[in-house]
């Protein structure tokens, strides 16, 4: 599986983005999909993950109430719609894949996207 991420940028305190991660596959519906970021001077970390159908998602405590993945099976692609965005969620941000259930662990995901940079200014 290739993923390749997009709609990185800067964006101001309190704004939204969305990113979007296309995979070239045509069994797109067998991957959990998720979405990590490392933030400067840190190790990746978990934001959120979606199983194939969409209907059952898992949110990091940080994130939770403020992004929302979500995934068009007819188009290969996985979103990450971010809102009221704050200076901590300046990252790099990673799509990923993996075969079976949701995962909050990098090293459980095998396949990775390039990373897209978000950086959020006051």
């Amino acid at each position: 599986v290739q993923l390749q991420a997009s709609g990185g940028g800067l964006v101001q305190t309190g704004g939204s983005l969305r990113l979007s991660c296309a995979a070239s596959t045509r069994t797109f519906t067998s991957y959990t999909m998720g979405w990590f970021r490392r933030p400067p001077g840190t190790e990746r970390e978990f934001v959120a993950a979606l199983e194939w159908s969409g209907r059952r998602t898992v949110y990091a405590d940080s994130v939770r109430g403020r992004f929302t993945i979500s995934r068009d099976n007819a188009k290969n692609t996985v979103y990450l719609q971010m809102s009221s965005l704050k200076s901590e969620d300046t990252a790099v941000y990673y799509c990923a894949a993996r075969e079976g259930g949701i995962r909050r662990s990098v090293d459980e995901y095998i396949w990775w996207g390039q990373g897209t940079q978000v950086t959020v200014s006051s």
